[in-house]
């Protein structure tokens, strides 16, 4: 089921999806928007009945029925701000990142991979999903490029991420590929474990 896009694209992206020639619109899932993002999902959530919430509520999560997980965000997303962004090829929702604050995902800081490398108020990209059919096809690079104009807009000082590094990564990671955000500009700043860097994107804007 496609799902009609409204208003409020972060610009135009410098993606298309390869082979295609289709464009992306990045946009931030706003209430209007929710049954797109559920139709991204499916009936049971996205990898493993995710409904990114785990960084909110850690361990919790696991505990609770998957109607509930996509009951709290729904809350969340019809209270605001929009709590990430929806990548559409036409008007078919086909990628999505949660984009927030660092600090309203508490559950970052109890995970030993992941503690905080300073007091800085990052922005975080933390979770990410593409619809099958569509992926490697630029939709992840796509979304981080939004994300950064998001964050920038927002006044974020930087942005940062948690991906992937390893010989032998999984087919798939919900928290991307560190090679992909090297390309798009962050930075390692710290590495508690090898196969888990945290990533930076300095936002600031230098005065003239």
């Amino acid at each position: 089921m496609a799902v009609r896009r409204t208003s409020g694209a972060i610009g135009p992206t410098r993606q298309a999806l390869k082979g295609v020639g289709v464009k992306l619109k990045i946009r931030p899932l706003t209430p209007d928007l929710w049954p797109a993002l559920e139709d991204l999902f499916g009936k049971s959530g996205a990898s493993n009945g995710c409904w990114c919430m785990y960084w909110r509520i850690g361990s919790a999560y696991h505990k609770r029925p998957r109607e509930k997980n996509k009951a709290a965000l729904r809350k969340i997303v019809q209270r605001g701000p929009p709590p990430g962004l929806l990548a559409f090829a036409g008007d078919l929702a086909v990628g999505w990142c949660q984009l927030t604050p660092r600090a309203v995902l508490p559950w970052l800081d109890r995970d030993r991979r992941l503690k905080r490398a300073d007091d800085i108020p990052v922005w975080t990209l933390s979770c990410l999903f593409v619809r099958r059919g569509y992926r490697k096809q630029g939709v992840t690079s796509a979304l981080i490029d939004g994300a950064l104009k998001a964050a920038k807009r927002a006044k974020a000082p930087a942005l940062e991420a948690y991906p992937l590094d390893n010989d032998k990564p999984p087919s798939s990671s919900f928290t991307g590929y560190a090679a992909t955000f090297a390309r798009a500009g962050f930075k390692t700043i710290a590495r508690h474990v090898p196969a888990r860097p945290i990533m930076r994107h300095d936002l600031k804007v230098i005065s003239r």
